[in-house]
């Protein structure tokens, strides 16, 4: 039997090459509301049925935090899974709302890489993500840096 892979290495990666990545997930109501125990988000849109039907979509709102976190995750088995560390994310944008009961998909695109100019076993990866619903929506898009080890 052969391991499974958990991530590319630094030299694995080809710029301009986009990865559908195969994990999904449906946001249920409990998701979202242990989520906003969990982070101390108690705003009604995200926990109140009544108040979240009075405003403006009508019905609960998955927190968009909870939307990154996820959508991240779904990424680490082919991007980030052989990381040293994510150096930073950037231009979050939070594109649509997200439902209870949507499911989320996900595709990266590699931007840009190069190697550490300060340690020769490793580099860094440009990479944005965009998070779809289950009608093909783009709900999400961020941008990251994320540093790799290069293979022995």
């Amino acid at each position: 039997m052969k391991p499974s892979k958990l991530g590319l290495y630094f030299d694995e990666f080809v710029v301009g090459e986009t990865v559908e990545h195969a994990l999904s997930k449906t946001v249920f109501e409990s998701d979202n509301n242990f989520f906003s125990l969990l982070t101390m988000n108690h705003h009604p849109v995200h926990t109140n049925l009544d108040y979240a039907r009075k405003n403006q979509h009508g019905q609960l709102l998955v927190v968009g935090t909870l939307v990154f976190s996820l959508v991240v995750g779904m990424t680490v088995p082919d991007i980030s899974g052989k990381a040293i560390a994510n150096l930073g994310y950037e231009d979050i944008k939070h594109l649509r709302p997200v439902f209870i009961n949507d499911t989320l998909y996900a595709k990266t695109i590699v931007l840009d890489k190069r190697e550490s100019k300060s340690k020769p076993d490793r580099g860094i990866v440009h990479v944005e993500t965009v998070g779809y619903n289950q009608h093909d929506e783009a709900v999400i898009s961020f941008r990251r840096h994320v540093l790799v080890k290069k293979q022995a």
